[in-house]
């Protein structure tokens, strides 16, 4: 999976927004329910590293690959980064963005977790919480 194809899979989560953030953080996020479930360095030299939230244990597994790492500033919240997701296979990133989304989702305020649920409610024939699949 490429980056084009990691920005596209987050942004169709249901409730998904994104914010570019211009220097000198130079990121950009992806939110739901106000809170950060991924985001994209954008300026060299660490252009296009993807940042996501894990489980203590998947935060000790995933550390230990080449071209992952620790987030900086977050990797105390269990934050890393990847370095090339063209590295990772792609069901594996799926799952880790998946999980990611979900954790932030449910710290979202209750009014927007339920805005959320509200839209797939609506949309109840979909199996995952993805916008415009079929």
């Amino acid at each position: 999976m490429d980056v084009a194809a990691v920005k596209e899979l987050c942004s169709r989560y249901l409730g998904a927004s994104s914010k570019l953030y211009g220097p000198p953080s130079n990121v950009l996020v992806y939110y739901v329910g106000g809170k950060k479930f991924a985001y994209f360095k954008t300026s060299d030299p660490e252009k296009w590293r993807f940042s996501i939230c894990t489980t203590p244990e998947r935060f000790l597994e995933l550390t230990d690959v080449p071209g992952i790492k620790p987030a900086r500033y977050l990797a105390k919240l269990r934050w890393v980064t990847i370095v090339d997701v063209g590295t990772v296979p792609d069901e594996y990133l799926r799952e880790l963005i998946a999980w990611s989304y979900n954790k932030a989702n449910s710290r979202a305020p209750k009014r927007q977790r339920l805005a959320v649920a509200d839209e797939r409610q609506d949309n109840s024939s979909k199996p995952t919480p993805l916008r415009g699949t079929a």
